[in-house]
């Protein structure tokens, strides 16, 4: 039997990343005057505020965002979300709204 052609290897999305000093991250918020928005991307060694990103997805995000159905209305994609917030949180009622090109998610509090 024939096995098919495949890679030898993977490919994962990755970058290196500049590590800091307690010290250094101390001198560079007082520098900005506590606001992170002031800090260079550099200086981010995770970023938490944005959804830039600094860092790697995993193969299985990945996957995730290759697998997401893109329609509008009824997507697949949503239900699963619904359902995954709702177990997580608790949450009656999800809504999730775009901004720039990635989604971000709002919660509504009501149950």
């Amino acid at each position: 039997m024939k096995i098919p052609f495949a890679e030898s290897w993977k490919i994962k999305m990755i970058e290196p990343i500049k590590k800091s000093t307690r010290e250094q991250r101390e001198q560079w918020l007082k520098e900005a005057h506590y606001n992170v928005f002031q800090l260079k991307a550099e200086q981010v060694y995770i970023d938490l505020l944005t959804d830039s990103g600094t860092g790697a997805m995993s193969d299985r995000q990945w996957a995730e965002l290759m697998l997401g159905d893109e329609s509008y209305a009824g997507a697949t994609s949503f239900y699963k979300f619904e359902a995954t917030v709702q177990k997580i949180l608790g949450l009656k009622y999800i809504i999730p709204t775009h901004q720039d090109a990635l989604p971000r998610m709002f919660f509504s509090p009501i149950l």
